[in-house]
C-alpha cells in the first residue's frame, strides 16, 4: 500500500503540494546533495548517495516537468559521487555546481565550468598559517575549485573552532575580494555574486515551471529558500523541504516540511512518485 505524503505545516506550503500533485508536467524539484540525497559524513571525499536516493529521485524525475541538484561542491563531483549517468531515468537532470557558476545538462552531456577566480590561489597558500595562528591546525582544508572550505568537524571541538574561526576567515576572504558562506561545521570561501536562490529562480524561468520545491539541510540553501518564498508571492506555487539535522535548526524553522534527514527525504520521493503515479492511472493523489 503507498505511503502518504507527509503533510506541510504551512497554508502555503500545503498549496504548493497540491500545485505538483495537479499538474506536475510544470513542476520542478531541486535538490541539494549533502546533506539531502547523500548522508553528511566525516570526510568530505567519500560521499555517496544514501541508499535508494537516486532510484528514488529518477521515480520522480519521470513524473515531472524538471529536476535538479544545486550543490556548493564542484558539478563534476556531484556526477562522480552521485552517478547520476547511471540511472536512465534521470536523462534530463541537471546539475548544477558552485552554487549555480557550473552547469552539467544530461540532456547534452555539456559542462560548463568557469575557471575559477586567481585570488583562491592566494587563499590555498596563506589559509594553512591563518588556522594555526587561530590554534585551530587540526581543521581540514578542502579544495573545491571553485571554492576553498575549512572543514572543523573532525576538529576536537567542531562547534568552537567554528565560532574561533568565522571572523577571521570572514576578514580574510573579504580581503580577497571572496564571499564566506557558512555550514554545518564548514566556513567556505567561495566568489560572491551567486547563490543557490539565484540559480534556483533562474532555472524555474527558464523551465517556465508553474510550481516549484527545493530540499534543502544547511544555511547556504537558505538563499533557495527565499527564491521559494519570493516566487510565491508572484503567483508561483512553492513547497520548501527540510533534510532534518541537529546541527542546522534554522532551516527547519524555516521549511514547510521537515523530513528526517536523507532517508526521510526517499520516502518523500518514493511517496511523491506513488501519488503521482496513482494519479496517471486515475487514482486520487495521497
Amino acid at each position: 500500500m503507498p505511503v502518504p505524503i507527509p503533510t506541510p505545516t504551512s497554508a502555503a506550503g500545503r498549496a504548493g503540494l497540491a500545485a505538483i500533485l495537479n499538474d506536475p508536467a510544470h513542476a520542478l524539484l531541486a535538490f541539494d546533495y549533502d546533506g539531502v540525497l547523500a548522508t553528511i559524513v566525516e570526510d568530505p571525499r567519500n560521499s555517496p548517495p544514501h541508499p535508494g536516493a537516486v532510484a528514488a529521485l529518477a521515480r520522480v524525475a519521470q513524473l515531472v516537468g524538471s529536476v535538479a541538484v544545486i550543490s556548493g561542491r564542484p558539478a563534476q563531483v556531484v556526477l562522480d559521487y552521485g552517478q547520476f549517468t547511471r540511472e536512465p531515468g534521470l536523462s534530463e537532470l541537471v546539475v548544477f555546481g558552485a552554487y549555480g557558476r557550473e552547469r552539467w545538462d544530461a540532456r547534452t552531456g555539456e559542462m560548463v565550468a568557469p575557471a575559477p577566480p586567481s585570488a583562491l590561489d592566494e587563499v590555498r597558500q596563506e589559509l594553512p598559517e591563518l588556522l594555526a595562528r587561530h590554534g585551530v591546525a587540526d581543521a581540514w582544508i578542502e579544495d573545491k575549485r571553485a571554492a576553498v572550505a575549512v572543514h572543523t568537524r573532525r576538529s576536537a571541538d567542531p562547534a568552537g573552532a567554528v565560532a574561533v574561526l568565522t571572523s577571521p576567515i570572514t576578514d580574510f576572504a573579504a580581503r580577497h575580494g571572496l564571499h564566506v558562506e557558512p555550514g554545518r561545521f564548514v566556513l567556505e570561501i567561495r566568489p560572491p555574486g551567486v547563490d543557490k536562490g539565484q540559480t534556483l529562480r533562474s532555472y524555474v524561468a527558464e523551465r517556465r515551471a508553474r510550481s516549484v520545491c527545493y530540499t534543502g539541510d544547511d544555511l547556504g540553501d537558505l538563499p533557495a529558500f527565499d527564491a521559494v518564498e519570493s516566487m510565491r508571492r508572484n503567483g508561483t506555487a512553492g513547497l520548501t523541504v527540510c533534510s532534518a539535522s541537529f546541527e542546522v535548526a534554522e532551516v527547519a524553522q524555516r521549511a514547510d516540511l521537515v523530513l528526517d534527514g536523507p532517508a526521510g527525504v526517499v520516502r518523500f520521493l518514493d511517496a511523491l512518485a506513488d501519488a503521482l503515479t496513482a494519479d496517471t492511472k486515475g487514482g486520487a493523489p495521497c
